[in-house]
């Protein structure tokens, strides 16, 4: 893990962030749209890191401030992904821990993540990380 770089995101690293996206995530994305949502980011309310190692994006966490009317601020994890061939190596816990930091600078004190039924493996990282499931929930999505 020591050879890797822990950084905020570049426009360069979009071709990266599509790669894992879609091979590792499974959510199938064009170049320009991860190139636009890079361009848009609102750091007053969200912040992307990425691991890289020798130039190639090996992993990110994408996380941002999260308000509700009945709870405190949270930091939600829209993202967190680690290609592959660099699983098992320690980035996802780092970028992780990095993604709290982020929250606690910005005075959060709860993070919140949402995941897959399927995504097992994720479960038991995040269940190692410290995090508690608190409900099981579905999602609605319409495109309108």
């Amino acid at each position: 893990m020591d050879d890797f770089e822990i950084r905020e995101i570049k426009l360069s690293d979009t071709n990266g962030i599509k790669s894992i996206s879609e091979e590792d995530l499974g959510y199938e994305c064009s170049v320009s749209l991860v190139e636009e949502k890079i361009k848009s980011l609102n750091k007053n309310r969200e912040q992307v890191f990425v691991a890289c190692k020798n130039g190639i994006v090996a992993g990110y966490v994408h996380v941002e401030k999260y308000d509700t009317l009945y709870f405190e601020t949270m930091c939600n994890v829209l993202g967190l992904a680690v290609k592959k061939e660099f699983q098992k190596n320690g980035i996802g816990k780092k970028l992780l821990l990095v993604g709290e930091n982020w929250a606690r600078e910005n005075g959060i004190k709860y993070m919140r993540v949402n995941s897959g039924i399927g995504r097992v493996e994720a479960h038991k990282f995040y269940k190692h990380m410290g995090y508690e499931s608190e409900k099981e929930q579905l999602r609605f999505i319409k495109k309108i």
